[in-house]
């Protein structure tokens, strides 16, 4: 009975979805931008409605024995209640997504061809605990005409659902539809299920965001396409046209600053050529801020205190101070280590040669290359994309971060003057 009772209530909510869609694509983005400004004037007014439904899922979570971390992640304040109100503006100063003219040409028969961006329709987005993800996705939903299915998770209930009802009162207040942004109501893991399964008649796309598991069981249930990632599987090169300092720092800040994200660097891949007169100082600065290196043993043969790695440790997503460390013989070997474990995620040459710069663009197929710059830069905010809703890894569709210009698709307009095909 309680399944019937799951499906009746989301084929409502992708019904009214749906609906709400397609009011949305034909607002202007100073409606929508509107609505968004409300939502944050609402945020700011009901701050400590909010910080009180957090404190609920806070008591919660302590009393399920989370910790750190996780408590760290969940937890709301008046400065992080702000901070989601500036993240709503900063994604109201961005251009308007929908209605971008993407190319335009003209035949030689006359016609005037365009390629114009419109939203993606309706998005189901599925995230775990942090409660500020309901506010960045729904604002960028918004901000790109789509309507949006929010499933957060069950230790952030009462904290989203706070949040969520601010988006809907900003919605109302501008005149839009309310069901333009709906989130599921239930805790029960079945309603994911039907969403993933059951619902292609009314989700477009859905979006994941959270751990391996989450992701994993997203992309294995969903029958509509996923945008999403599934590990960031990070590497930092360090080329023999490397600059020492530049190398060091670097590879510190793309392991340390945050470890537990998916930008953060997982390998650290060094040349023969320059392994002796860097490597030392790159795993000291690297023990200093309290990282575990298991490297290969080259570089346990030049770094003693390295703990042994093992084939393992080469695929593997430690989010944590952790990193496997390899020397290789020049880029081509650099490039193949990436190819055979890599994620597609995000990858990082350390070199002052642009030759090999290019060489690494050119072949390494990751959503994010960068030269001589930290992985943890793969983030939307950093992109200038006002915020993310996540990193695509595929190949189809949006790739890197996923922001409100990447929530778009395309049609073609074409003008014509009475022409007939012959």
């Amino acid at each position: 009975m309680e399944n019937k009772h799951i499906a009746a209530t989301m084929q409502a909510m992708g019904r009214a979805a749906r609906g709400a869609a397609t009011v949305l694509a034909a607002t202007t983005g100073e409606q929508r931008n509107g609505a968004l400004e409300a939502a944050a004037a609402i945020l700011r007014a009901r701050s400590a409605d909010i910080i009180a439904a957090n404190a609920k899922d806070m008591a919660g979570a302590t009393e399920r024995g989370q910790r750190g971390a996780m408590l760290d992640r969940l937890m709301l304040d008046d400065e992080r209640v702000e901070a989601m109100a500036q993240g709503i503006e900063t994604i109201i100063a961005l251009r308007d997504p929908v209605g971008r003219v993407l190319d335009e040409w003209e035949r030689p028969n006359g016609l005037r061809i365009q390629r114009v961006a419109v939203p993606l329709g309706v998005i189901g987005i599925i995230y775990e605990s942090r409660p500020n993800v309901t506010a960045d996705a729904a604002a960028l939903c918004v901000k790109s005409g789509n309507a949006v299915i929010l499933r957060g998770g069950s230790e952030s209930f009462h904290s989203s659902h706070a949040i969520y009802e601010c988006l809907r009162a900003g919605l109302e207040s501008a005149g839009l539809p309310v069901e333009t942004v709906q989130m599921v109501t239930t805790t029960d893991r079945a309603a994911v299920g039907f969403l993933l399964s059951s619902m292609a008649q009314w989700v477009d796309v859905v979006v994941p965001r959270g751990g391996k598991n989450l992701i994993k069981r997203v992309q294995d249930e969903a029958r509509v396409p996923v945008i999403g990632h599934l590990e960031g599987i990070c590497h930092v090169y360090v080329h023999e046209d490397a600059d020492p300092e530049l190398a060091r720092d670097i590879v510190v800040n793309a392991k340390m600053r945050r470890t537990g994200i998916c930008g953060a660097a997982e390998t650290l891949l060094i040349d023969e050529a320059a392994a002796e007169r860097m490597l030392p100082s790159i795993c000291a600065a690297l023990t200093e801020a309290g990282c575990e290196i298991r490297g290969d043993e080259r570089v346990r043969e030049i770094f003693p205190d390295a703990v042994a790695a093992t084939e393992e440790d080469w695929p593997t997503e430690y989010l944590d101070a952790v990193i496997a460390a390899r020397v290789v013989d020049g880029i081509d070997a650099a490039i193949e280590h990436i190819r055979r474990y890599g994620s597609g995620h995000t990858e990082s040459i350390i070199t002052s040669s642009d030759v090999a710069a290019e060489r690494f663009f050119r072949d390494v197929d990751s959503s994010i290359v960068l030269q001589n710059a930290s992985t943890q830069f793969a983030d939307g905010g950093e992109f200038g994309f006002g915020a993310e809703i996540g990193i695509a890894t595929g190949r189809i569709h949006a790739r890197g971060p996923v922001g409100a210009d990447q929530l778009t698709s395309y049609k073609y307009v074409v003008r014509g003057s009475g022409q007939v095909r012959p």
